[in-house]
Formats: C-alpha cells, structure tokens, sequence
C-alpha cells in the first residue's frame, strides 16, 4: 500500500515497523443497532472499544477469519454481508491492517470470552465511544456506507 491511499493512517503508516499485523473486524448488525466489544484491562488499549475480530491465520481469508475469531470471542455463528475498505494504522512500535466487513449474528447468544463487555449502539452513537485510533476511519466509513455522515 502507498502511504497516498486515502485509508493509510497514523505517522508513518508504511515505514519499517515490519510487515502490518492483519485483523479482520466485524461491524455486527441486529434491529437497526451495532454491537461494540469493550476491550479487557488485560488487553492491549486497555477499556476501549472495538469491533471484535482478530488476526488472519497464514493463509486464511478475512471473511474465514472472522467467522472464526467472532465465534471463539463471543460464542456466536456470524454471516458476512459487506466489506468495507481496509484501513493501515501504525502504532509507533507496530502497524496494523484492518479489515472490516459489515456483518449479521446467524445463531447463537453472545457470551463473552476475551472482551470486559458489549454494548448494542445506534449507529449515530458510536463515535460517543472511545476507540483506538486504527478504527476511527472504519467507524466514519461504516456511518458514510449508512448514509449516516456526522
């Protein structure tokens, strides 16, 4: 990735930090709200919010991945809907890649394995949270894809 494209982010998005840590997160859908994972206090970023997901397997795609990951961290059965577009974010010591996609609970009830909660916002609301700074043009795009622009 160039560090023109529009969704590389943070300073330095594309130096030497090594190749960017891949994550595909899921923005899950139910009854006109959205589900937001609050981050444990063991946790890198301690307390914020996100949406769950987790780190691509060598050779596994995204949608795969967070089918996989949604259900190891919240015990629930997920369908993938949309993708949205990536997002590189470096972390001074580490750059991240993020993959979201728009995303429906299949089955199951939510039961929480790694995060500390789980709150369902209206989409409006979201950016009330406090996110780390990697999903923050996810989250303004996720509101654009709704026609939901603040």
């Amino acid at each position: 990735m160039k560090k023109s494209d529009s969704n590389v982010t943070g300073d330095d998005a594309v130096s030497g930090n090594g190749p960017a840590v891949r994550v595909a997160c899921a923005i899950i859908e139910r009854h006109g709200r959205v589900l937001a994972a609050q981050r444990s206090e063991s946790m890198s970023m301690p307390l914020k919010w996100e949406f769950p997901g987790g780190k691509l397997e060598d050779g596994e795609c995204p949608a795969d991945c967070l089918v996989r990951e949604v259900r190891e961290e919240l015990g629930v059965d997920i369908i993938v809907v949309h993708a949205l577009s990536p997002v590189v974010h470096a972390y001074g010591t580490w750059t991240i890649e993020l993959l979201p996609f728009v995303c429906a609970i299949r089955r199951g009830a939510i039961t929480l394995h790694e995060h500390k909660d789980i709150i369902w916002k209206p989409p409006r609301e979201l950016p009330d949270l406090d996110w780390p700074e990697a999903d923050i043009p996810v989250l303004r795009e996720y509101l654009a894809y709704r026609g939901l622009e603040r």
